[in-house]
């Protein structure tokens, strides 16, 4: 089945790349022997497909990249390797950073910043910092009505969202906010419209306080207009079976921790106290939030600074 997947999706069938791409969250190491053939296909997109790949497979993609032959795909074979999360990959990125491959002065970010794409960040020293929890849980969305005296996004007055509130007195949350490093009470506040078009953040404390950062600053594009959130809010369900599924598409897909599934280039906030990357904890999906819903929001922390934040990316 995977073979007729492989050879479908690198003929451009779309349902075919959707389902691989679905075994790849489900089982990365179904598509290990596959890997090979994909590149020769020319199958490098979605990058998430190569997770399981081994050292032969690191090393043909340092090497592609190395020969400067294909300087079309060097931004897809630059995200395969920060995917395969490989000492190999990582150890290339870093070289890279000093000495940029050919075609690289083409690209918006270095070698380095492309390991944000895979979930965590890579310093010229040789340590990395993990940005992603690896346990994942559903979340089920459940009533929170919004109270009628509540505080108002700054910009267009809508009520803020309660968008999650956790604790990791819950064991379940304690697991997937340990790489965090956040003790107590995290609730996330947000605008559910104004988070649609700007990053926002909030500043959070460990007895459950959320308010309005400071750092907000309305994009010159913003609508003022004034919307309820949903009277709904993200809590703990099932785990997942692996840390990849994620869903920003599907009913049921909304999760907390492990890795996000971006709608488009992975985008980990910079904590605006101190510029650090910013920890992903969760997805909320917009088809779990109503029929018509759309996009999907981000949840981020920065724990040394007490600071969250909520990102929307939608296609």
């Amino acid at each position: 089945m995977i073979q007729d997947l492989v050879q479908a999706a690198a003929s451009g069938d779309y349902d075919a790349l959707g389902r691989l791409e679905k075994v790849a969250a489900a089982d990365p190491e179904a598509l290990a022997g596959y890997l090979h053939q994909m590149l020769d296909l020319g199958l490098l997109w979605p990058p998430s497909l190569y997770r399981a790949a081994a050292d032969d497979v690191v090393h043909r993609v340092i090497d592609q990249i190395d020969s400067g032959q294909q300087p079309a795909h060097l931004n897809h074979l630059l995200l395969i390797l920060a995917h395969t999360r490989d000492p190999l990959a990582a150890a290339a990125l870093r070289r890279w950073q000093q000495t940029p491959p050919p075609g690289m002065e083409q690209l918006h970010v270095g070698p380095l910043k492309y390991a944000e794409q895979g979930g965590s960040t890579l310093l010229p020293d040789g340590t990395r910092r993990e940005l992603c929890a690896p346990i994942a849980f559903q979340l089920a969305m459940t009533p929170a009505p919004q109270a009628a005296d509540g505080p108002a996004c700054p910009w267009c007055d809508s009520p803020l969202w309660t968008i999650i509130d956790l604790t990791t007195d819950e064991p379940r949350a304690a697991e997937v906010l340990a790489h965090t490093g956040w003790q107590g009470r995290l609730r996330i506040t947000t605008c559910f419209l104004c988070a649609c078009y700007t990053t926002l953040y909030s500043k959070d404390t460990p007895d459950g306080d959320s308010t309005w950062a400071p750092h907000n600053a309305p994009p010159s594009y913003l609508q003022r207009s004034t919307e309820d959130p949903p009277p709904l809010m993200a809590t703990i369900g099932e785990r997942r079976a692996t840390p990849y599924q994620a869903s920003a598409w599907d009913r049921g897909g909304s999760t907390l921790g492990g890795h996000p599934q971006w709608i488009q280039d992975a985008e980990h906030a910079d904590c605006a106290t101190c510029g650090q990357p910013m920890d992903y904890i969760g997805l909320v999906g917009g088809a779990d939030l109503d029929d018509l819903g759309e996009g999907a929001y981000y949840l981020q922390l920065h724990a040394p600074c007490g600071l969250a934040a909520v990102c929307y990316q939608q296609s």
